[in-house]
């Protein structure tokens, strides 16, 4: 088993294991930025409903800087779902059938979430960059710029183009995704006993 494991590692090669620990780090440290996100609108939810029925002091911004800060949940935290293989997908088939073929499926599949992070990444920069020209501000109490909130869809399209390239490298490899050979890295193997048995006191 450790021998197939080590066979393993050999075949994913310098470059790709380079290209996975670089979208590795890029997409945790997006995750890390979503999960602040979320804990601070999940913090600042409380504290409004703390403020609007215990003081009749509801903060009317708050409504707004979650919506916002959902926007970047999921554009941040889309790319790392798709390494660790956490979107929702339908693999009663795929299962069943030979891995050679569930080998070009998920190819399909890395090919398909690459062109859906193209269209968020040209369609959210052109979207961002009108809204700059035309100087457009959120509605409600914040105004903040358009075009700073809109650029949260190139980054996550980046990301997730990353995360595809990736995918896509290793099925076209014949490598197991990302998510199933971070289980299967080889472990230390633990030292053998001493045959003498412990010194004696």
């Amino acid at each position: 088993m450790i021998g197939d494991r080590d066979s393993a590692a050999r075949a994913e090669g310098p470059a790709l294991r380079a290209f996975g620990r670089f979208v590795a780090a890029m997409t945790g440290a997006a995750m890390a930025l979503a999960a602040a996100a979320l804990l601070t609108s999940l913090a600042l939810i409380g504290w409004a409903v703390v403020m609007r029925y215990g003081f009749n002091a509801a903060p009317v911004w708050v409504d707004e800087v979650v919506g916002f800060a959902l926007v970047a949940v999921v554009m941040m935290a889309a790319a790392q779902a798709l390494r660790r293989g956490e979107h929702i997908g339908v693999d009663l088939l795929v299962d069943r059938l030979p891995a050679g073929r569930r080998r070009w499926i998920r190819a399909w599949g890395a090919l398909a979430s690459a062109a859906i992070a193209i269209v968020l990444i040209r369609n959210g920069w052109d979207t961002a960059m009108l809204a700059k020209m035309l100087g457009l501000v959120t509605e409600g109490w914040l105004e903040w710029p358009t075009w700073l909130l809109m650029l949260l869809m190139p980054i996550g399209g980046i990301l997730l183009l990353l995360a595809s390239i990736e995918a896509l490298w290793r099925a076209l490899a014949g490598l197991p995704p990302a998510h199933a050979a971070a289980h299967a890295l080889p472990h230390r193997q633990p030292h053998a006993s001493n045959p003498a048995g412990p010194e004696a006191r």
